[in-house]
């Protein structure tokens, strides 16, 4: 059975047979206040302040068509003064035949969200690292589609284009990049084991010089009581001579002290097949929760930093969230 055609049909029938309506957007958000210092010989240490505050809204609504269909809709306003640095998604929930999204900046859908799985208290281990290098899929705009078989859940992941960022509204056509081959990925997840579960996912990603570049993923992570162990290795394959080939290696523990407090130690380790340097980072996290505010601890540092000798970046992050 040919399950996009039938959801597409089914869909195409119910957009024509209901009623043209104006729905409502409910406005939600945070109050985030961060205090992040940076170190090293990487570029952008020296911060003006190390204090900031998010300035994230967003707005979402949903309804239902005459067959059952529900689609969602998403705009995430980021505050930044880049241009066209806010998102927006489209989801169609299909029921049994999956859910069908489209998101124009960054859904992470397919091999992109197995980018690191491992069990964290705050964040990946190499967030905040300056100019790194890593094996993992690029995310960017496009299609997804998540669906469950056989035990397994299933992600499909879809760009035609997945470096065009800007004027991609009402018809228009991004400028700013030369059109890059589309790129596709699939992403599975499986329990095997009551506690263990297993991740794979493999995909090939388009550039603007016609190169492909193949991408795979492997990991598991297993939970017993309050703590959780994974490991993951992910494969970045370029076709272009002389392209970049990465391997990253990624494991990480953590550990429920109770209900409110967790903490965690990762690492992710990167070979590059034209270098001698490893790259190599660690990362000490812990969260609390106390009511509505949760406190976010991290600490990393990494040394070979884009596989080159003497390069170090370190980063100490503080995030107060407060929940209304």
């Amino acid at each position: 059975m040919n399950i996009k055609k039938v959801g597409l049909t089914a869909l195409a029938g119910s957009l024509v047979a209901t009623s043209a309506f104006a729905g409502s957007l409910s406005l939600s958000g945070g109050a985030k206040l961060s205090y992040v210092t940076n170190d090293g010989t990487q570029a952008g240490k020296n911060n003006a302040s190390a204090f900031a505050m998010d300035q994230e809204i967003s707005a979402s609504g949903s309804g239902e068509l005459d067959n059952g269909f529900v689609v969602t809709l998403s705009h995430g306003m980021s505050g930044e003064e880049t241009a066209k640095s806010d998102t927006s998604s489209l989801t169609i929930d299909m029921g049994d035949m999956g859910t069908l999204s489209y998101n124009d900046a960054d859904g992470h859908p397919g091999l992109a969200g197995l980018e690191d799985f491992m069990p964290k208290a705050y964040e990946q281990a190499n967030d905040g690292i300056a100019t790194h290098n890593m094996a993992k899929m690029a995310s960017g705009q496009g299609f997804g589609y998540d669906t469950s078989v056989g035990g397994a859940t299933i992600s499909i992941g879809y760009s035609d284009g997945i470096a065009a960022t800007l004027d991609r509204t009402d018809g228009e056509t991004d400028t700013t990049t030369k059109s890059a081959t589309s790129s596709s990925s699939i992403g599975i997840s499986y329990d095997v084991a009551e506690g263990l579960t297993i991740k794979a996912g493999a995909g090939t990603e388009g550039q603007a010089d016609s190169k492909e570049i193949d991408h795979t993923t492997v990991g598991f992570v297993y939970n017993f009581g309050p703590a959780s162990v994974g490991y993951q290795l992910n494969d970045e394959d370029d076709s272009a001579a002389g392209g970049t080939d990465l391997e990253t290696e990624i494991y990480a523990i953590s550990f429920m002290v109770n209900d409110d407090f967790s903490i965690s130690y990762g690492e992710h380790n990167t070979d590059k097949a034209s270098s001698a340097v490893d790259q190599e980072i660690e990362s000490f996290q812990a969260s609390y929760s106390m009511g509505g505010m949760s406190i976010n601890l991290k600490d990393s540092e990494g040394t070979g930093i884009a596989n080159t000798a003497g390069q170090t970046s370190e980063t100490t992050e503080v995030l107060v969230t407060f929940a209304f």
